[in-house]
């Protein structure tokens, strides 16, 4: 029998199950000595670093929650082991075809750690200045520039309302 090359398959599990579905999967794999045949288990995870009151504190975050990513030589043996899993509901694709990913999506999903810095802020928020030349100034947020990680605050400089331009690490946000 031929053997197509593995590809990426996507597989939905119950939600919050995703761990539980590739340790099961990988203790599977091992007993049934399959390793040939299923590579890879993935649940991407993305470091993400939160911004609150000025305190960044990087927490992990499952990047599709509710889908694992399985590595594999697609075939009935694997696909029945795959399907019948504890905790998987079903491949992704159209009835009960699976579709693996195109190289787009791979390239897309990147199977890689990213840093991304999410603050809680948003467009007209009250904000306190804690740090630098204007530090116990209140004023408005009026933009917010997530790639260079800065924020505009609208500040009131002699009776003129004046863009400034801080660091997310310049400001905490006024309850």
């Amino acid at each position: 029998m031929s053997q197509t090359a593995p590809q990426w398959y996507v597989v939905h599990t119950y939600s919050g199950y995703e761990n539980k579905v590739k340790a099961n999967l990988e203790k599977i794999i091992e007993n049934r000595g399959m390793q040939e045949q299923i590579l890879d288990v993935s649940v991407p995870i993305q470091n993400v670093v939160e911004v609150k009151n000025g305190v960044r504190k990087t927490v992990p975050r499952k990047v599709f929650p509710g889908y694992v990513l399985v590595f594999m030589h697609m075939n009935d043996e694997t696909w029945y082991v795959v399907r019948n899993t504890r905790g998987v509901t079903s491949f992704v694709g159209p009835g009960s075809k699976p579709v693996p990913l195109t190289e787009e999506e791979i390239r897309f999903m990147g199977l890689i750690e990213d840093m991304e810095e999410v603050i809680d802020l948003e467009v007209g928020d009250l904000v306190k200045i804690a740090t630098g030349p204007f530090e116990d100034s209140i004023g408005l947020v009026a933009e917010i520039n997530p790639s260079r990680k800065v924020v505009t605050v609208s500040l009131s400089i002699f009776g003129r309302e004046t863009p400034v331009e801080l660091d997310y690490m310049q400001i905490e946000k006024m309850e």
